[in-house]
Parts: C-alpha cells; structure tokens; sequence
C-alpha cells in the first residue's frame, strides 16, 4: 500500500501508516525514550525521530490522515500527524482537544513548534493556556511562545512585551517541564531582535533577583545570555 495514501481511503492510510512505524519499532529507542530522555507515555513503539521524519516526508501534509493518526493514540503517530498536519485547516477547537491529550513534553513541543506555531489561533491560545493549571497545557503555552519567538516573523514587538508579562507571572511554576519552557521562552524573546533585548532582560534580571528558587532558575540563565546581547 502507497505510504502517500494515493487511492486509499483515509483509514487505510492510517493504518498503512502505523504498520511501517511498527515496523521500525527499536526496543532500544523505547527504552531510552523515558531513561534517556524524560519522555513518559504508555503508548509508544520505540521508533527514532529520524524514521519518523522519513515517514512524514513520504506522507506529504494531508489533514484528515493527521486527525486519524492523532486518534490512534500512539505517541509516534501523533508526531507523526504534527509534522503532516494542514495548519491552515486546524482550528482553535482542534488545538484544545490535542492539547488535552498531551502527555509528555516531547509530543507537546513537537506539536506547537511544527504545526501549531503556525495556525491562525497560535496567539490567542497562548493566553488561554497559560492560565491552565494543568501541567502540560500550560507547557504548551510556553513552548508555543517560544515557538513563534523564534519562527513568527510578521508579529509585533508588543506581542512579545506581553508574552514576557505572561512569563513573569508564571516563572514561579515549580514544575520543571512547565519551567523549563518558561526559561526558553523568555531567552528566545530576548534574543528575537535588538529591540525587545532590554525589557527581556530586565525582566530577567527581576526574576534573578526573586524570593522564589523556581523564578530564579528562569531569570539567572536568561540574564547572562541576554547580557552577552545587550547593547
């Protein structure tokens, strides 16, 4: 059966789709995946990044066949179907509902720096995330502001002056998968353009400066890397 799903139905490309990852199943890749790498999830077959890649180049991007590999439930096809995914058809509804399957921060940063980044609802569910109390959806929110720090080119700086208030708000987060991308999402503001330097780092120089350990681990990075750029 064509990988491409050229005159297949969308089910038989899904499952055509499944068969060849379960064909690159490594024992050993599974066993690194939470050993190695902090990738948890009870549904995974062990397939390295670079097959998967090979498998969504051959794929093409093709929205319904996305939206059958997320509701398998493997962990491979659903990075799969973020790297497949038509961000031009993926709505906010479509973006909460994957969010909430979230559970690990690899599917999470997977999605939001190769498909959600670039979806017309990316700016609005930042907020919306951010304020989730859920441990992964609020990672999303922060990797996604990392995200379009780094691959937005049209926004505006003042998106970014408000993304660093989201980030001073929740750099308390004590949970390390929500605070690392607190951190990225701050340096990769501060490192977007000369002109959003100074307040990124003057935020992080406060967070340095801050009472609570959780902050101080987002600020006192950012702070000696945006330095070393600060005019």
């Amino acid at each position: 059966m064509p990988l491409d799903g050229a005159g297949v139905s969308a089910g038989e490309a899904v499952r055509a789709a499944i068969a060849w990852l379960e064909s690159e199943a490594d024992p050993t890749t599974r066993g690194d995946m939470g050993r190695r790498y902090g990738i948890h999830t009870d549904r995974a077959m062990g397939v390295p990044m670079a097959r998967m890649k090979v498998l969504a180049r051959d794929l093409g991007t093709d929205h319904a066949l996305a939206a059958g590999l997320w509701a398998s439930g493997w962990y491979e096809a659903r990075i799969v179907a973020a790297m497949v995914d038509d961000p031009a058809a993926v709505g906010a509804e479509q973006m909460d509902a994957w969010c909430r399957d979230f559970d690990n921060w690899a599917i999470v940063d997977t999605v939001c720096f190769n498909l959600f980044d670039r979806t017309a609802d990316a700016w609005p569910k930042v907020d919306q995330w951010a304020d989730s109390d859920q441990e992964f959806v609020r990672r999303a929110a922060f990797a996604l502001l990392w995200s379009l720090a780094l691959h937005d080119r049209d926004a505006a700086d003042d998106r970014f002056a408000h993304g660093l208030e989201l980030i001073e708000r929740h750099a308390a987060d004590e949970r390390h998968l929500v605070n690392k991308a607190v951190g990225m999402a701050l340096r990769a503001i501060g490192k977007r353009r000369p002109t959003l330097t100074a307040s990124a780092l003057a935020t992080a120089e406060r967070l340095a400066a801050s009472s609570d350990p959780a902050a101080r681990r987002v600020g006192r990075p950012a702070v000696k890397e945006l330095r070393a750029l600060a005019p």
